[in-house]
């Protein structure tokens, strides 16, 4: 709970962290995860999100960055309005833009939890 409230807070700058500090806070999620449920060792971490149904932490970010803009697009504040409207940069640009965190794909733990959620609807319809 202590680290999704400042994530949540600065999600457009938490987003551009470097992946390998995101998965550190990955790890401590699925170690948290895996001992709140008592799990054994050979559950696979999507299996637990998918049964918490918990977000990954990437997932996690990218949802609050999308609430985070859709917010600023509609603020009265004609300034804030601004900031968050832009043309997105070409391919080869090698700047980023906190906005390009909703257009990356996800990651390999984000696409199971994604993949088995969707399996787990098709089979609850």
């Amino acid at each position: 709970m202590c680290i999704r409230t400042v994530l949540t807070y600065a999600s457009p700058d938490f987003a551009h962290a470097a992946p390998k500090a995101l998965d550190r806070l990955q790890v401590i999620q699925n170690k948290f995860c895996r001992d709140a449920t008592d799990a054994h060792w050979c559950v696979h971490n999507s299996i637990l999100h998918r049964d918490l149904e918990l977000p990954t932490i990437a997932k996690f970010m990218k949802d609050a960055c999308k609430r985070f803009f859709d917010i600023a697009e509609s603020h009265p504040n004609a300034l804030l309005r601004s900031a968050v409207g832009y043309e997105p940069p070409q391919r080869h640009y090698f700047i980023r833009r906190p906005r390009n965190v909703l257009t990356d794909p996800p990651d390999a733990l984000t696409a199971a939890v994604d993949s088995l959620m969707e399996v787990n609807d098709t089979h609850t319809d």
